[in-house]
C-alpha cells in the first residue's frame, strides 16, 4: 500500500463533518469512527453485563499498562515504561518531583518561555510545596546554554505550542546528563506529530496528553514514561491507591508498586481508554516516518499558498520544515477575528494569544485538496475583509 493510499484509507476511519477542513488536531483530534462501537461495547457488554466484575474479567485494572505498552511501541520505548492515567498536569507534577529527588543536592528547574504555561504553573506549585527550589525560565534559543551544574531538572517541551518550533531534544538531554541534571520531556505536541524515539533521545521522564494528535477524545488520559534505570528508585509524591504494591491489601501505609506502575494514582478512566485504543488501532496502520513526510508536504503547501495570497499574514513558525513540528502558525494583530471568520467558512484552526493563528496538519485525515480548500477560503476572508465584523471579535472561553 502506497503512502497516499494508506492515508486515504485512514481518512475514511474518522468522523469528519461534510465540507469542513479540520486543521485543529493539534488541540483536539477528530473522532475515530470505531470509537463509538468500542465505547458501546465497554458500556453495554462490560459495565452493563459484568458490573464490578469488569475490573477482573474485562481487564479494566490492567488497561493503563496495556494501553501504555501500545503507546510505548509508537514512541520508541520498551514495554513496561509507560502507564496511562490522570491529566498531563498531574503527570508533569509527578515527573518533575521524581526528577528532583534524583538530584537531591540541587534545586533549580530550568525551562523556557516557549513551554506550555501549565507546565510552569505546576512547577511553581511543586516548588512551593517543597519549600525549596527555583524555577528558571529562559528564551527557547538560550535553553541549552543555560544548562549548568546548578540545574536539577530540565523541563523541556519538544515542540513549541505557539510556533511549532522544534527543540533538538537529543542534544539537550545529552548536555543535561553531562552536567548531572535530569530531563523531563513534554510530548504533548510531539506524540503523533513527529517521530519520537525515547530510547535514543534518552530522557529520564516523559509525559504527554492523548487528546491532540493521538485522537483520544476530550479529556483523554495522559501518559508518563519513566526510564527503566530509574523505575525502582523513585518514590512518587502522589502516592495513590493504585500505585501501591498491593492495593487490595488495604495497608495503612504506602508501599510503591513495581516499576512504572508506581506512577499510577487514581482509578483508571476505563471508558476514555477504550476510545484511545480505537484511535491507536488506526495509528498502528501507518509509520511515523510516513506521517512526518506527508505532514511536511501538507504544511509546505499551506505556507506557500498563504504567503502568495495573504501577504498580511506573517509566518511565525520556522521556515525550515525540519525545525518545526506538525503545525504552522501565522501572526496578525486581528488573529482571533480571522480565525473565527475562517471557522465560520468551514476551516477550523485556533488562536493563541496575543496574535497567533495556528493550524495543525495530520495526514491521517487531511490531504492536499483539504489544504487547497483552506488556503482558498482564508484568502477570500482576507481579500474581502470578512473577518472585520463585531461578532468575530467577541472572545469565547476557549480560543
Amino acid at each position: 500500500m502506497t503512502a497516499s493510499s494508506c492515508f486515504k484509507h485512514t481518512k475514511q476511519q474518522f468522523h469528519l463533518p461534510e465540507d469542513l477542513v479540520y486543521l485543529d488536531g493539534n488541540s483536539l483530534g477528530p473522532l475515530p469512527l470505531a470509537a463509538t462501537e468500542k465505547v458501546s461495547a465497554t458500556l453495554e457488554q462490560e459495565w452493563g453485563e459484568l458490573l464490578i466484575q469488569g475490573w477482573n474479567k474485562a481487564g479494566w485494572m490492567a488497561a493503563p499498562s496495556k494501553t501504555g505498552d501500545r503507546l510505548a511501541t509508537m514512541l520508541g520505548a520498551p514495554a513496561g515504561s509507560i502507564v496511562m492515567g490522570d491529566t498531563l498536569s498531574i503527570k508533569v507534577f509527578q515527573a518533575v518531583d521524581a526528577a528532583m529527588d534524583l538530584v537531591p543536592d540541587r534545586a533549580v528547574v530550568l525551562s523556557d518561555s516557549g513551554n506550555f504555561p501549565t507546565d510552569l504553573y505546576m512547577v511553581e506549585g511543586l516548588l512551593k510545596n517543597r519549600s525549596a527550589g527555583k524555577l528558571k525560565v529562559v528564551e527557547p534559543e538560550h535553553l541549552a546554554s543555560a544548562i549548568d551544574p546548578s540545574v536539577a531538572v530540565v523541563l523541556l517541551t519538544g515542540v513549541d505550542y505557539r510556533t511549532g518550533r522544534l527543540h533538538d531534544t537529543a542534544s539537550i538531554v545529552k548536555k543535561a546528563h553531562a552536567v548531572g541534571a535530569t530531563v523531563v520531556l513534554d510530548l504533548a505536541h510531539s506524540a503523533g506529530a513527529i517521530p519520537v524515539n525515547l530510547h535514543d533521545e534518552n530522557p529520564d521522564f516523559a509525559v504527554g496528553c492523548t487528546y491532540k494528535y493521538l485522537n483520544g477524545g476530550p479529556g483523554a488520559p495522559a501518559f508518563i514514561y519513566v526510564a527503566p534505570r530509574h523505575q525502582q528508585r523513585i518514590r512518587p509524591a502522589l502516592s495513590g491507591w493504585l500505585g501501591h504494591a498491593a492495593p487490595f491489601a488495604f495497608d495503612q501505609h504506602y508501599t510503591p508498586a513495581d516499576g512504572v506502575e508506581r506512577m499510577r494514582v487514581g482509578t483508571p478512566p476505563v471508558v476514555a481508554l477504550s476510545i484511545l485504543d480505537a484511535a491507536l488501532d488506526i495509528w498502528e496502520q501507518v509509520s511515523m516516518d510516513a506521517v512526518r513526510q506527508a505532514s511536511i508536504k501538507l504544511s509546505e503547501q499551506f505556507i506557500a499558498g498563504v504567503e502568495s495570497q495573504c501577504p498580511e499574514l506573517v509566518l511565525a513558525s520556522p521556515r525550515d520544515a525540519q525545525q518545526r513540528g506538525s503545525q504552522v502558525s501565522f501572526r496578525h494583530p486581528e488573529g482571533y477575528a480571522i480565525v473565527q471568520a475562517l471557522i465560520s467558512a468551514g476551516v477550523v484552526g485556533d488562536f493563541r494569544a496575543p496574535d497567533i493563528l495556528r493550524f495543525g496538519f495530520t495526514p491521517l485525515y487531511l490531504d492536499s485538496d483539504d489544504v487547497a480548500k483552506a488556503v482558498e477560503r482564508l484568502a477570500l476572508i482576507m481579500r474581502e475583509g470578512r473577518w472585520d465584523q463585531p461578532h468575530f471579535k467577541i472572545k469565547a472561553a476557549v480560543t
